[in-house]
């Protein structure tokens, strides 16, 4: 493949023509910063995007950044490379930071009735606001330390505050932004900024460390009961890994931070100044805490979403919902149709005395889960098997409380196994129909979680076909017995088959296209990094394959360059709600795949993954006719990958179309018009979130 010199310092090999993945990442941070420079959002969604660049970055160090320094011991070639990368991310994050910082600035400006405060000089009217947080929330709980080597013990993303020769730790119990309502405003203030403000009167500074939060754990081999105890142990590892970035806030000399550096035994390029505050992850958490009465303020949140219901899901006659799911099969598309769809049927298959199995796989739900309730309910009545993944990241002290509270009702719960994560999305119920048994089958690309069910897109499908439910009980089945699944008639699993399929798949595109047939391949997937992947996308493009891909994240491929991608278009939309919902489109072979991976090699070979295949001619219809081209028509959010490696925003057009208010309007108005117009057997009905 020919060299991009045009573009080599976005890429790990200057000979071979793949955007480096941590590159791209820090790009696709960008776009989240964007919004919320973006006057036309509402002021707390664009305080919301900028506290979520914030804490992407965060995750960014702990995790990718880490994986990069522990790459850095391969060959000597590898390393050369490697380094040249290790550069240009820090120097990335550098500027990504100023523009973080000036994005700050900007909302100070024009935030109306919601002030964000800094620096406050004492005879600002508020200083005495924030003067009265500091003593009595926080002062109390700071704890004194003797040496800066403290440090070195402060746990992941703890802060340390120095005045003179005083050094101050700060408990990470500390809420990191407060506010205070008076009358119709609001006051936020920053926890690093009252530090610094009134600890040493602005004379102070602070630090904040960030480690290595990355662990593996391979569940091969020991006692299934032992599970939840190996991860706790390691869970604890995230605390005490490798110092990975150093950020500071405040008074501090170069030679002082180039001491700190060394003994840390950090690049001084990884040391950081905060673009205004250390603060900006826990923004988040304030806006979502405010009183209705301050985001119902013109101008300060997005109008409530109306999602969809169908009746049928809210029918109170049982039995004619299974029977629905015998004759056609039924999409839901997050959050445009509402997630209570499925928490109905749920419900129902529990109240059912004709099921007498439920099965589940779960990787993260909600800490207030309304699918936990239903499931504990229904262990009292039949037969409940959750199979649960423990080691999602983040969120593993969470699914060990959730899988304990579940045996404890009395379902079955089983875990991961060996070094393989359970990441597909599949609930299937059993139902006895006279002597026969039939299998009603649920699969999706999102989590159950119906919080990110209503800020995430998602597609998901209920089907009575009874070849998906055998796939179905053949996947639960091998997993029990700590089998990796294999050998399916319509479902296609990682690690086995996947990446093979998808590969076939894109190859019968290109052979058609040299035979001059009708070949077209779509994708929406979250980052597009796996190598073979994209090196048969380049050679589809050059047989002459139309390929348009809807990359949300990282994306190593590089578009529309002559004789290499001139056929492939690559955008990415970063919108009100995160685009989640993965769909896989080859023409020729006339298949459409929904799926829980992404193209990327840990989805295809350390993950247990499902793509499940559209069978209904409806949906099928419904997909390629109008939510293929409802994202590729967006011209307001979306952003196009250029052959030089940069996003641009679309031309101005007297027609605006924003995919994700084409898909609101959609849902509001019943799917009229659509191959998804209500079918007799399931009507619509409205349900206000």
């Amino acid at each position: 493949m020919k060299a991009l010199p045009t573009l080599s310092y976005l890429l790990l090999d200057p000979e071979r023509p793949f955007i480096h993945r941590d590159l791209s990442w820090i790009q696709f941070n960008d776009r989240v910063l964007a919004e919320a420079r973006l006057r036309s959002n509402p002021y707390l969604k664009r305080l919301k995007f900028l506290s979520i660049s914030a804490s992407n970055l965060d995750e960014f160090f702990m995790i990718r950044f880490a994986s990069l320094l522990r790459l850095q011991g391969k060959t000597e070639e590898t390393r050369a490379h490697l380094l040249r990368v290790h550069g240009t991310v820090l120097e990335s994050v550098r500027k990504f930071g100023n523009r973080q910082a000036r994005t700050l600035e900007l909302l100070k400006r024009e935030g109306k009735n919601l002030h964000l405060h800094l620096k406050l000089p004492p005879e600002h009217p508020t200083f005495a606001l924030g003067k009265e947080i500091f003593t009595h929330q926080i002062q109390p709980k700071l704890e004194v330390r003797t040496k800066l080597s403290a440090l070195q013990e402060l746990h992941n993303l703890q802060s340390l505050v120095r005045t003179g020769q005083e050094l101050w730790e700060v408990p990470r119990t500390l809420a990191p932004v407060h506010w205070v309502q008076v009358k119709n405003e609001v006051h936020l203030f920053f926890l690093d900024d009252l530090l610094l403000t009134h600890l040493d009167s602005g004379k102070s500074g602070i630090l904040r460390i960030t480690r290595d939060a990355d662990f593996t754990v391979d569940l091969t081999e020991g006692d299934r009961e032992a599970i939840p105890d190996i991860i706790r142990k390691n869970i604890g590892s995230r605390e005490r890994g490798r110092l990975v970035r150093l950020q500071y806030q405040g008074n501090f000399p170069k030679d002082f931070l180039e001491e700190t550096a060394h003994q840390l035994k950090l690049d001084l390029r990884q040391c950081f100044r905060a673009p205004g505050t250390l603060c900006l992850p826990g923004l988040i958490r304030v806006v979502e805490d405010l009183p209705p009465a301050i985001l119902a303020q013109p101008g300060f949140s997005n109008p409530p979403l109306k999602a969809m219901i169908p009746t049928a899901f809210t029918n109170k006659k049982i039995p004619q919902l299974f029977s629905a799911l015998e004759h056609v099969d039924f999409m839901l598309h997050h959050p445009y149709d509402s997630f209570d769809a499925f928490l109905a049927w749920l419900r129902q298959a529990c109240e059912d005395p004709e099921v007498f199995l439920i099965e589940q796989t779960i990787y993260r739900t909600d800490s207030l889960s309304q699918i936990v309730d239903i499931l504990k309910t229904a262990a009292k009545k039949k037969k409940v098997r959750v199979a649960l993944e423990l080691r999602a990241r983040f969120d593993e002290s969470h699914n060990i409380k959730v899988a304990e509270e579940l045996q404890q009702s009395g379902v079955e719960v089983n875990y991961g196994f060996g070094a393989l994560k359970l990441h597909a999305k599949v609930t299937l119920v059993s139902r006895k129909v006279g002597e026969e048994v039939r299998y009603y089958t649920h699969l999706s690309t999102g989590n159950y979680n119906a919080k990110t069910a209503r800020a995430y897109t998602d597609m998901s499908i209920f089907t009575g076909n009874q070849e998906i439910g055998a796939d179905a009980r053949h996947f639960f089945d091998s997993i029990y017995d700590n089998k990796i699944p294999s050998s399916f008639r319509h479902l296609v699993v990682a690690p086995t088959k996947l990446h093979q399929k998808i590969r076939a798949l894109i190859k019968s595109e290109t052979e058609a296209a040299r035979q001059g047939k009708k070949a077209r391949i779509f994708a929406k997937v979250n980052a597009l990094i796996d190598e073979k992947i994209i090196e048969d996308l380049y050679t589809a493009s050059q047989a002459g394959v139309t390929i348009d891909l809807v990359v949300r994240g990282a994306c190593s491929l590089i578009p529309g360059v002559k004789d290499l991608s001139e056929n492939i278009r690559v955008i990415s939309i970063v919108d009100r709600f995160l685009e989640h919902s993965r769909i896989y489109y080859f023409e020729h072979s006339q298949v459409i795949y929904l799926s829980s991976a992404d193209w990327m090699p840990r989805n295809f070979f350390s993950r247990l993954e499902i793509a499940f295949p559209v069978l209904d001619k409806r949906l099928y219809d419904f997909l390629v006719d109008v939510v293929l081209p409802g994202y590729l028509k967006d011209n307001t959010r979306a952003r196009r990958l250029k052959p030089r490696g940069t996003w641009t925003k679309p031309a101005k057009t007297d027609k605006p179309h924003r995919a994700q208010q084409f898909f609101s309007d959609l849902a509001a108005n019943k799917y009229a018009g659509t191959p998804l117009a209500p079918h007799d057997l399931f009507k619509t009905t409205e349900s206000s979130r």
